[in-house]
C-alpha cells in the first residue's frame, strides 16, 4: 500500500488562516502548500512506505514540476520521498489565472517559494533529513531561502550564473535576442513574456522575465541584486555538502558560468563533476535533459551521492 498520512496542526501564515484547510496526502496525488506571503503554491507528492530522507525537487526556470515526476517516481524505488512544484507564476502555481496577472519576481522563487516547500516537508517529515535537488534555477537560488539550514544535502544539476557572454557560442546570439530584445518588448506591449512559443519553457511573468533577463546580462547573476531588491542572502553561510553536475554539451552552465556561480557558494563543499554524455552511451544531456527517461542512465548518480 502507499505511504498515507494526514497534514500536521502546525498553523498557515496569519493572513491566510481563514481559508486554510486540512488535506489527506497520499504519494502520486496533488496537493497544496502556502507561503509566507498567503500565495498558495501546487505540488505533487511521491513517498515510499519507511522512506530514508526525502527529496525537494526544486525545478529550472519555466519548466513545469511535470517534467521531474518520473524521476521523482525512480526515487521511490531507492527508498527516497520526493516533493515537486511548481513557482509561484508557474502550472499549478498560477491558480487558473493569466500570466499577466501574475506579480512573482524571480527573488520570490527563492525568498519564498523554495522556502514554503522545504517547511511544508519540515512538518510533514521532521524527523527524517530532507535533501534539495535543483535544476538551473533552482541550484542558484537556494542562497536566499532562509530556511536553508534543514537541508542535509544538495545535489544541483545544470546550475549556473547563465551570463549571457560565457554560453556556447550557438545559442549566444539567440539567447541576447530573448534577453535584450525579446522579453523586454513583450513585457512592455504584453505585460509578460511569451517564452513558451520560442521552446524556452513556460510563459513567464513580467517580474520573472525581467529579473532573468538583468541577471544573465551581467555576471554573477543573482549578485547584481543583493544590495538592492534583495537585502537579505544566505549564500555565504551555506557549508553543505553540494553535488554540482553540468553536462559537457550544455551550452548554458559552461565551466565558466559554474566558476562564476560558485563565487556565491563560496563557503559549501563543492563536489564538480562534468558528465560526458558519450560516456553513459547517451547522444544528449545540454541543459535540460538530465531529468528525462532516456537519461535515467544517469539518475543512480545522484541517489548514491545522497547515500554516501
Amino acid at each position: 500500500m502507499p505511504h498515507q498520512f494526514v497534514t500536521s496542526k502546525q498553523p498557515p501564515p496569519e493572513c491566510c488562516r481563514s481559508d486554510s484547510k486540512d488535506q489527506t496526502l497520499k504519494t502520486g496525488y496533488n496537493l497544496s502548500f502556502t507561503a509566507r506571503d498567503c500565495v498558495e503554491l501546487g505540488g505533487r507528492l511521491f513517498v515510499p512506505d519507511a522512506p530514508r530522507a526525502i527529496v525537494l525537487i526544486c525545478a529550472a526556470t519555466g519548466v513545469r514540476q511535470q517534467f521531474y515526476w518520473k524521476f521523482a517516481e525512480w526515487l521511490t524505488t531507492k527508498g527516497y520521498g520526493a516533493l515537486t512544484f511548481d513557482y509561484r507564476g508557474i502550472g499549478a502555481s498560477l491558480d487558473g489565472r493569466s500570466v499577466r496577472e501574475s506579480l512573482a519576481k524571480k527573488q520570490d522563487w527563492g525568498q519564498l517559494d523554495m522556502p514554503a516547500a522545504l517547511d511544508f516537508l519540515d512538518r510533514e517529515f521532521p524527523n527524517l533529513p530532507i535533501h534539495l535537488v535543483g535544476h538551473s534555477a533552482g541550484g542558484q537560488l537556494i542562497g536566499l531561502m532562509p530556511n536553508y539550514d534543514r537541508l542535509d544535502k544538495i545535489v544541483t544539476v545544470g546550475a549556473s550564473s547563465g551570463h549571457l557572454y560565457n554560453l556556447a557560442s550557438k545559442i549566444r546570439l539567440v539567447a541576447a535576442f530573448l534577453l535584450k530584445v525579446y522579453i523586454p518588448i513583450s513585457v512592455k506591449l504584453l505585460g509578460y513574456a511569451p517564452t513558451r512559443w520560442l521552446g524556452w519553457g513556460e510563459n513567464l511573468p513580467a517580474g520573472v522575465a525581467m529579473q532573468w533577463s538583468a541577471w544573465c546580462s551581467q555576471p554573477g547573476y543573482v549578485l547584481n541584486a543583493l544590495g538592492s531588491d534583495i537585502v537579505l542572502d544566505y549564500f555565504d553561510q551555506i557549508r553543505k555538502p553540494i553535488l554540482w553536475l553540468t553536462a559537457t554539451d550544455d551550452p548554458i552552465a559552461t565551466p565558466e558560468n559554474v566558476d562564476d556561480m560558485l563565487r556565491l557558494y563560496q563557503n559549501a563543499s563543492v563536489t564538480r563533476h562534468r558528465i560526458d554524455p558519450r560516456a553513459y552511451g547517451l547522444k544528449r544531456i545540454a541543459h535540460i535533459d538530465f531529468f528525462r527517461t532516456r537519461n535515467a542512465t544517469l539518475w543512480p548518480m545522484v541517489a548514491e551521492w545522497l547515500s554516501q
